[in-house]
Parts: structure tokens; C-alpha cells; sequence
């Protein structure tokens, strides 16, 4: 992917201004991506060529990068949950501190100009000067979407997972019940991450929908362990499916051992829904 060239653009009529006094406020963003052709929100730490490569290939270097050509600032964006490679989200949030005196609905609209297909700013507003995207936020919403039939979906393939074994949902959301307040989530944490000094996480509401063919797992959280989600959703399936018997789920929880947990499914049916503040 190509970011815009934008140095010489007036985007709308828009002339930058030059640097002035004006105090700083503080603007938050809603976004709402496609994650399949990137490396995940963050900007990587390294100097390799490599890397630097997979800069331009993540959520936050592409709209740092616009931000600082349309304002002529350097911005730093500080976003509500770090969302990994092939993750989507439909309200991520994220907030920056700029003197721009541009309105905002034509800041919303030049940055959309500017952003791939693929990337876009829903909204724009002010907010109180110590607002923060990720110490503000109360909770987070995630879903899983799973495609459970005999056969794919080309048009789906990019946004959900297929499964074509039968499931029992009704022994899944049993079980899922279990994991409902707050519990060391160990054993549903990543293994290549180091361990988090903290693994006590809340679930406020976990569910399993069902509209025909595709299932929703809803996870709601103060917040998650790294792939945490992504290996509650591997070991409900493996419920569904009968490989895991009925009272599984207590007896990993109670383990703190991610070997007897699920697979980790694939970030592509991953999606942030809605940050609660």
C-alpha cells in the first residue's frame, strides 16, 4: 500500500496554517478498518528496513502520517485497545492533542479523503483535556464470527472463520456462562507473550448469537489478555464440536493452563464492535 502524497494537496479549500500559541485541545477519533492488509494498529519499535516496512502497513502509522501533513503537527495517537494483525474494528477509539483551529467535520472529511478504502474516520469531536482513550475506557466489546456450514463463503472469507463441523451452541453458551466475572484468565492467554503481571480480568457479558449459518460470540470486558478472546472463541468450538465434554470450561478456567484450552481461531473473525466509556 502506497500512502497519499499529500504535501502539496489543499484538501477542500483547506491552506494550513502556520504554527502558532494556540493552547492544544484534545480530539478524539472513531475508526472503523479493515484489518486483513495489516500489521495490526501499532507502530513496530525497530530501525530495520523490515519494519519499517510494516510501518506503513499499520492502522496508526497511516493516520499519524495524515494527521501531521493536514496539521502540520507531529501527532501522536493514543488509541483504546492495540488491535493485532487481521483485526478489525467497526469503533475503535483513539485521541490526539493538536492547536489546529480546522472544523471538525471538515477534519473528518479531508482525513477520509486522504485514507484508503479500507480505513476510515467515522467521527471526530472534542473532548476534555484529560480524556484518554485507553485509561478512560471502562470496557471493550469484541465478536467473534464464525461461518458454520458444509461450504465457504468467498464474499465472507476476509471477516469470518469457517467451520464445517456440526456444533451444539446450546453447551456452548453453558459453558460460556462460566467465564462470566472476574477470573484469572491464564489459561486463555497467549504463550509466546510474556505473562501480564495482572491475568485478573472481568467479563461483564459473553453471548452466542445465532442468524443461520453464522455465529457471533460477543465478549464484553474491563479489559483482555492478549489473544484472549481469540482462544475463549478456539475452545468453545472445540465444546460445540464434542471434543471438549460439558464442564470443560470450568475445569480449564480453574487450571490456569493454556495447553488444555483451544486453539487460538484466526484474527480475520475478530472484530472491536464498541468501546464503552
Amino acid at each position: 500500500m502506497t500512502l497519499p502524497n499529500v504535501r502539496h494537496q489543499n484538501v477542500g479549500g483547506f491552506r494550513r496554517q502556520a504554527k502558532d500559541k494556540t493552547p492544544q485541545r484534545n480530539f478524539k477519533l472513531q475508526i472503523e478498518y479493515d484489518g486483513t492488509h495489516y500489521h495490526g494498529w501499532q507502530v513496530q519499535n525497530s530501525k530495520t528496513a523490515n519494519l519499517n516496512y510494516r510501518n506503513s502497513q499499520t492502522i496508526q502509522h497511516i493516520l499519524e502520517k495524515l494527521l501531521k501533513q493536514l496539521l502540520q503537527e507531529d501527532i501522536k495517537l493514543t488509541v483504546a485497545g492495540r488491535t493485532d494483525a487481521g483485526v478489525h474494528a467497526l469503533a475503535q477509539v483513539a485521541n490526539f492533542r493538536s492547536r489546529t483551529q480546522m472544523p471538525l467535520n471538515r477534519l473528518r472529511w479531508a482525513l477520509n479523503c486522504l485514507l484508503p478504502e479500507d480505513i476510515k474516520v467515522t467521527l471526530v469531536k472534542h473532548v476534555p483535556p484529560d480524556f484518554n482513550s485507553r485509561f478512560c475506557a471502562k470496557s471493550k466489546l469484541y465478536r467473534y464470527t464464525i461461518l458454520n456450514r458444509k461450504y465457504s463463503s468467498p464474499l465472507l472469507a476476509r471477516r469470518v472463520y469457517f467451520f464445517h463441523h456440526p456444533l451444539d451452541v446450546g453447551l456452548m453458551r453453558k459453558e460460556a456462562r462460566v467465564l462470566l466475572g472476574r477470573h484469572n484468565f491464564t489459561a486463555f492467554a497467549a504463550t509466546e507473550k510474556p505473562r501480564q503481571r495482572n491475568p485478573m480480568r472481568r467479563i461483564k457479558k459473553i453471548s452466542i448469537l445465532q442468524d443461520k449459518y453464522l455465529l457471533y460470540i460477543d465478549i464484553q470486558a474491563d479489559s483482555f489478555l492478549y489473544n484472549m478472546v481469540r482462544n475463549i472463541a478456539g475452545t468453545l468450538l472445540e465444546i460445540g464440536r464434542g471434543r471438549f465434554p460439558a464442564g470443560s470450561m470450568a475445569k480449564i478456567l480453574r487450571s490456569r493452563n493454556r495447553k488444555l484450552a483451544g486453539p487460538a481461531l484466526p484474527a480475520k473473525g475478530l472484530c472491536l464492535l464498541k468501546v464503552e466509556y
